[in-house]
């Protein structure tokens, strides 16, 4: 192998044994975008609004623990933290080039070589490069996207996303809207409603709300991160308790399990002597198992559901007019703010053209269903691997440990 290019990715440039260089569109100099790094709400208690939902210490490489995390579940910033030093450490800094934007790759046959179309974000300057092993390490969340409702963009307030945080924006005083209830939104929630003048929670759906697996989240003691720096075993024994627990609750995915049946019943016990009235109630406890769709800890959300300046909404919101949003109830609700928290395309199709074996688009090959080898390669797209491609073992704990083996 001469060259290899990839989305991003720190752990293929970790094994310096081949040229490598890696382009990323992120502006920062963070070198990796990674979902954690997306979803950053940088203006808001990143300790209660953007944190890891696995513990920290078993949310590193297996290789490179971080004995002196501050908090059980590491904040944005704190995660950045770690992969930013890891970069510097292992002198990866040099494979990377940010602000360089890949726009289309297509499969050479008469070279077997890959040609990568970039463009240089500064500049605008449009880059031809050409390897012979192609890379895709941009992750299966990558690329966020605006719910589809119309009128969308004829909105006249100010309209956020939260995998693409504007920190300029004030939400002091404001009336604030906000979509969705997933992994996101339960972290947004508590955070915006101190700060709003209002708040409206638009829920479509009800989800389950667990408490986070292990223990909660707390600040690690001084005395605890120097034992953990000086004490390597300690460190190392907690990282196994921690993952025999996220290990011990595989079963929770299997329908009608005694393990579901337990948690459902804990869930639903904690969820309606924290929900003040038997409508939040009734609206916000699903029907259907626990793990049907990814578990959801939020640690203050069904308090901050039944503060006096929270409203709740269920039902679809239609459209959005130029004042705010217009739901099935037949309501208009006038906003200054929209956060959306409606998450990202998890198609798992390349947001660039890739084009393989007679000219195969990989986006129209994975349109309706992706086949891949182990979830590290495609049929038809010679040289081309790929990072947690489908099928891979993302569904039950971190990804970092199918990352780094």
């Amino acid at each position: 192998m001469n060259d290899i290019y990839e989305s991003s990715a720190l752990v293929p440039a970790h094994q310096d044994s081949v040229l490598l260089t890696s382009f990323n569109d992120h502006s920062e100099t963070f070198p990796s975008r990674s979902t954690r790094r997306t979803r950053r709400f940088r203006g808001l208690d990143l300790l209660r609004s953007c944190a890891c939902d696995v513990p920290a210490h078993n949310y590193t490489y297996s290789f490179e623990p971080k004995p002196d995390w501050s908090t059980v579940y590491g904040s944005a910033s704190e995660i950045s933290q770690y992969f930013s030093d890891f970069a510097s450490k292992y002198t990866l800094e040099k494979y990377i080039k940010t602000l360089h934007q890949v726009n289309g790759a297509q499969w050479i046959e008469s070279e077997c070589k890959w040609s990568i179309k970039i463009k240089n974000l500064s500049s605008g300057e449009a880059i031809v490069d050409s390897c012979d092993v192609l890379i895709n390490a941009g992750g299966y969340l990558n690329e966020w996207r605006w719910p589809k409702i119309p009128g969308l963009h004829n909105y006249k307030g100010k309209l956020l996303h939260s995998a693409n945080w504007d920190d300029t924006v004030s939400l002091e005083g404001k009336n604030i809207g906000l979509i969705g209830n997933g992994s996101s939104g339960v972290q947004i929630l508590p955070a915006v409603q101190p700060s709003a003048g209002t708040l409206t929670a638009f829920i479509r759906s009800p989800n389950w709300i667990i408490s986070t697996v292990g223990t909660e989240q707390r600040a690690y003691t001084e005395t605890e991160i120097k034992n953990f720096t000086y004490k390597p075993k300690a460190l190392t024994a907690l990282r196994k308790a921690n993952e025999a627990v996220l290990n011990s609750y595989f079963t929770l995915y299997l329908q009608d399990s005694p393990l579901q049946a337990a948690i459902a019943a804990t869930c639903a016990t904690k969820m309606k002597q924290e929900l003040k009235g038997d409508i939040l109630t009734e609206k916000l406890i699903p029907t259907w198992g626990v793990g049907c769709r990814r578990l959801t800890p939020g640690p203050g959300y069904l308090e901050s559901l039944s503060k006096d300046n929270v409203s709740v909404i269920y039902g679809e919101v239609l459209e959005l007019t130029e004042q705010g949003c217009k739901c099935d109830d037949g309501k208009e609700y006038f906003l200054d703010i929209l956060i959306c928290a409606t998450g990202f395309d998890t198609s798992y199709k390349p947001r660039f053209p890739v084009l393989g074996h007679g000219g195969k688009n990989m986006q129209d090959t994975w349109a309706e269903e992706p086949k891949s080898y182990l979830g590290i390669a495609a049929p038809e797209f010679p040289n081309m691997f790929m990072f947690l491609g489908p099928n891979s073992p993302i569904g039950n704990g971190p990804v970092l440990p199918a990352i780094g083996k």
